[in-house]
């Protein structure tokens, strides 16, 4: 059971309740604590993609805007529901903070080399309209994703995040100064400061040792003069999202690539409700507020694509902060999502994120990528290591990540077959694992 501190002061106990009107000065550091928790992982994939697209300098700074702007929304609008909360509305009424999510990072790299970021913003639009299917039907679908499944998607997300993490070490495919030994020693000791502070810091520092990694890797850089500030100085200092900026597209093969990792984000984000409503409020979730809660994950990303947002979802790590603060007041949460507007509609600010050197990026991120990966094969194993259950992650993971390793075997399909299985391990490894969990007989009980 969830065991909430003494608190005598009214004000003061707000803060443990969904609706409260806390203190400001006691709501605003535990929303910067949320805010230092996921801005880092927020940006980072509106920077991989932009690299992976080619955009100019002012793109860039313009995608990493929208990620904190649909961060924000997407806060806003499951913190704040929409609508009837007994009939169809959008967002659960639940303390969460959406962002844009490392799931879609793979194949939104390998489609954005390939078509662009407009077919990314169309083939979002697909994927949105199925997660609001999943919302609607999430009584009767919901066994089709049980965690031996959606941990073996989250593994492969993981392994496939690895290379982006290494060549960025290297200091960026494409960059001249590709395999430097400044990259490997910035990289290195970012990543030497971030494991540290995991393992070694207390309170804030170990909450943040990614960002405090990321600052002492960027200090660093600074000193070896590989950073340049020509963005900063020409960015404006306030810029407003931009109505289909980046155009829409729709490929065929982009579109089931992209829905499929929605309706498996879905599945996920049901995982990380339940783990805030369990640990903090010590509930399960009702019907109502998972239906809520997928629907409006569906129509923020919808709406995110006429405005350039990237593809967002519940951040975990700021599902831990609630669940071991047990501070579910919607008004900090949305304190929180108020800054993280505001740094969104600052071109400066997001200019200045643009300047962070690959390597540093690299160091940071490869731990994250790790972790992300340990969390799928966990989940995946929740029910334990019998033969059924590692013969479907296995099998899953050796097709999908083998298929992506090697997609010069299936040049002689077609090319959406290519584009859909060759270059995005996650579908592969998804439909596969589905697949397998319908087929494979349950009485196999010998663990490994």
């Amino acid at each position: 059971m969830a065991k909430l501190p003494t608190i005598t002061d009214s004000r003061t106990a707000a803060l443990f309740t969904l609706n409260g009107i806390p203190r400001f000065h006691e709501a605003l550091p535990l929303a910067l604590q949320h805010v230092v928790a996921m801005i880092v992982g927020c940006v980072t994939p509106a920077i991989i993609v932009a690299g992976a697209a080619g955009l100019s300098q002012a793109d860039r700074v313009l995608l990493i805007q929208a990620s904190l702007i649909a961060a924000a929304l997407g806060t806003f609008l499951q913190l704040y529901p929409i609508g009837n909360p007994y009939g169809l509305h959008l967002g659960a009424g639940l303390p969460v903070i959406f962002g844009v999510s490392f799931a879609y990072v793979p194949t939104m790299q390998s489609l954005a080399g390939t078509y662009g970021i407009s077919s990314i913003l169309g083939a979002q639009i697909c994927g949105g309209f199925c997660a609001i299917l999943v919302g609607l039907t999430i009584r009767k679908i919901r066994r089709f994703f049980p965690p031996l499944v959606a941990g073996t998607v989250v593994f492969t997300i993981g392994l496939s995040l690895y290379p982006i993490a290494i060549n960025y070490m290297a200091g960026g495919t494409g960059n001249p100064t590709y395999g430097q030994w400044q990259n490997w020693v910035v990289a290195l000791f970012t990543l030497g400061v971030v494991t540290f502070f995991t393992h070694f810091g207390k309170g804030i520092l170990r909450l943040a040792s990614i960002l405090a990694g990321i600052l002492a890797g960027y200090i660093l850089s600074l000193f070896l003069g590989m950073v340049q500030f020509n963005s900063v100085a020409s960015a404006g200092y306030f810029q407003p999202p931009q109505i289909l900026h980046f155009g829409l597209e729709f490929d065929i093969s982009a579109c089931v690539a992209i829905s499929l990792l929605f309706i498996i984000n879905s599945v996920q984000a049901i995982g990380d409700f339940s783990a805030t409503t369990a640990g903090a409020m010590d509930r399960q979730p009702t019907s109502d507020e998972l239906h809520g809660a997928i629907v409006g994950l569906g129509a923020s990303n919808i709406l995110g694509s006429f405005l350039g947002f990237l593809s967002t979802s519940t951040f975990g790590q700021n599902v831990g902060i609630v669940t071991t603060t047990k501070v579910i007041n919607k008004a900090t949460l949305a304190l929180a999502g108020s800054i993280i507007l505001i740094a969104g509609l600052l071109p400066k600010f997001s200019a200045l994120l643009t300047t962070i050197p690959y390597a540093v990026l690299g160091g940071a991120t490869v731990s994250v990528f790790a972790s992300i990966a340990m969390t799928g094969i966990k989940l995946a194993l929740s029910d334990g290591m019998h033969s059924r259950n590692t013969a479907i992650i296995g099998l899953s993971v050796a097709i999908g990540m083998g298929l992506s390793a090697a997609p010069e075997t299936l040049l002689l399909f077609p090319d959406w077959v290519s584009e859909i299985f060759g270059k995005a391990p996650v579908v592969a490894a998804s439909i596969i694992a589905i697949s397998l969990n319908i087929l494979l007989p349950k009485k196999q009980e010998d663990t490994l």
